[in-house]
């Protein structure tokens, strides 16, 4: 899912030479209006075994509550970029912008809190969360 088909159409032909188009469906639009219109179709609950989220950094605990919904027990969410450029190790009183603190502070740690997943973090470029849903 993205709102620009430009970037589907950049990334379709490493997916292609991986051998998996089969397996993805790209939807293009308001992300958070789609899942909602997938939550409603109780069949595609518990469906996914992988979600990848680099989106609007802003919405990443919108998107949670919705995907965790989505994903089977044993799959997982990855959530790019949750180091925020160091700012998840910084000190309290650290100088941050109001987006990074807020992201330090609340989806980073809204995340750590969720019981229904266990998370991990993975040290490639500007870090990605895997969460595993657990149940």
């Amino acid at each position: 899912m993205d709102i620009n088909r430009e970037i589907h159409d950049l990334r379709l032909p490493f997916i292609q030479k991986a051998g998996v188009a089969h397996k993805i469906t790209f939807r293009e639009g308001h992300v958070l209006l789609f899942l909602d219109q997938m939550l409603k179709n109780k069949e595609m609950h518990g469906s996914l075994d992988f979600i990848f989220v680099d989106a609007d950094k802003g919405n990443y605990l919108n998107y949670h509550k919705r995907l965790i919904d989505l994903v089977k027990i044993g799959g997982a969410i990855g959530y790019e970029n949750t180091l925020w450029n160091g700012s998840a190790v910084a000190p309290p009183d650290a100088s941050l912008t109001k987006f990074m603190r807020y992201h330090r502070d609340y989806v980073n740690k809204a995340l750590a809190a969720d019981p229904r997943i266990e998370i991990s973090q993975i040290p490639v470029g500007d870090d990605i969360t895997l969460c595993m849903r657990i149940y």
